[in-house]
């Protein structure tokens, strides 16, 4: 799930801090890929007819091909990816998904429902539900990968977590998820939409945190704060709670410990039940992750595809094309063996802003919230104006 409405807390207050921009403009970086997200996006979104991609002996093949024809295409506009899948789940987590069981097999029963009484869209609404990641798609996923020669790592917990430590790291330059959470397990760069397919032409975004902190004007600590109380994974949503009562709450209060205790002194939102937000917020600012000094991390290496393996694999074992294997092996090994340029911004060190500059950051960035609080207020008025007007009149 993420962070909810996150994003619209940052387009609404510091839309400075998201850039968009085409695939190429990464090139020469190092990215640490969220896997599991990836995998679970191929599995809805590379289809035919609706239904997932299948082998002539019938087995899911939507997640391999996904998996193969994304990774080429980040392989040939110059980034080297690094996958990292998901471990155990923590504790913590073990609530929500539960839920996600829950709706996992009402969307099952409603799908079995739907073929026989729906339309064709009913049933493919209701697939498209059903779909988890399985061991077994992970599995075909990594032997997928080391055949490519891209290297991955299993994180001990969260995959998003155990990226943003990489890019933290210096490891690589970008933790790429769809998952917002990603943030808030302190990644310094974001970027988004990076597996999507290159028809559906989404621009790649990407999202600074120290430019999300300075244009909420919030700490790290406070950001994680406004993230749990935004809703995540570990802890229920507060009923009634929108992003920006959220945003004003922690700006106004400055902790969720002054939050929670405005809420104990009559406020009118309720906490649910059981709402470990201290554990929620200490599992955000120490997740269970490799060091960056760890063998497995040390080891991570770029190396050329075995062509024979892929086609065995892919053409022999689960019916792929061989001519498209055999091309995608060798854009492979021509992209990953070439030395990548290296990038103008690598030559130097940042030079960290001075307090004044900071000061006129904060300015800057306060006048643009407030211009455009001014213009929704007046667009709100007059179109309130509009609808009061009576039919008829000029």
């Amino acid at each position: 799930m993420g962070i909810k409405q996150l994003y619209q807390v940052l387009k609404d207050n510091c839309p400075d801090a998201v850039k968009e921009g085409d695939i190429k403009n990464q090139f020469g970086r190092k990215v640490a890929i969220d896997a599991s997200m990836s995998i679970y996006s191929f599995l809805i979104a590379v289809r035919s007819d609706g239904q997932q991609l299948m082998s002539d002996t019938g087995e899911t093949t939507s997640h391999l091909m996904g998996m193969f024809y994304r990774t080429l295409r980040i392989v040939d506009n110059g980034i080297k990816p690094l996958y990292v899948f998901d471990g155990a789940p923590p504790k913590l987590k073990s609530g929500e998904l539960a839920k996600r069981f829950q709706r996992k097999t009402e969307a099952q029963e409603q799908h079995e429902e739907a073929k026989e009484t729906g339309t064709a869209e009913d049933v493919e609404k209701f697939s498209r539900r059903t779909v988890r990641v399985t061991r077994e798609h992970n599995h075909e996923c990594q032997k997928l990968l080391k055949l490519m020669g891209v290297p991955f790592i299993i994180a001990p917990t969260e995959a998003e977590a155990q990226c943003a430590a990489l890019a933290r790291a210096g490891k690589v330059y970008a933790a790429a998820s769809e998952d917002m959470d990603t943030l808030t397990f302190n990644a310094p760069v974001l970027l988004r939409h990076l597996t999507f397919s290159e028809q559906k032409k989404e621009p790649i975004q990407e999202i600074s945190l120290d430019k999300v902190l300075e244009g909420l004007q919030l700490s790290y600590n406070e950001f994680i704060d406004l993230c749990i109380l935004l809703g995540c994974d570990y802890v229920d949503p507060i009923k009634g709670m929108g992003p920006a009562t959220a945003y004003r709450l922690i700006k106004e209060h400055r902790s969720l410990d002054s939050v929670v205790d405005s809420f104990n002194n009559g406020k009118k939102f309720n906490l649910p039940e059981d709402w470990p937000w201290a554990d929620a917020r200490d599992l955000f600012l120490s997740p269970d992750v490799l060091p960056a000094d760890d063998p497995t991390i040390e080891a991570i290496a770029w190396n050329p595809p075995d062509t024979e393996g892929l086609v065995q694999f892919l053409v022999t074992e689960k019916g792929f094309s061989e001519d498209r294997v055999r091309a995608g092996a060798a854009r492979l090994g021509k992209n990953l063996k070439s030395a990548q340029q290296s990038r103008l911004e690598g030559f130097f060190k940042p030079v960290e802003r001075t307090k004044e500059e900071q000061e006129r950051l904060k300015r800057k960035n306060e006048q643009k919230t407030q211009e455009r609080k001014t213009k929704q207020k007046k667009e709100a008025k007059e179109k309130k104006e509009a609808k009061a007007k009576p039919r008829g009149t000029a």
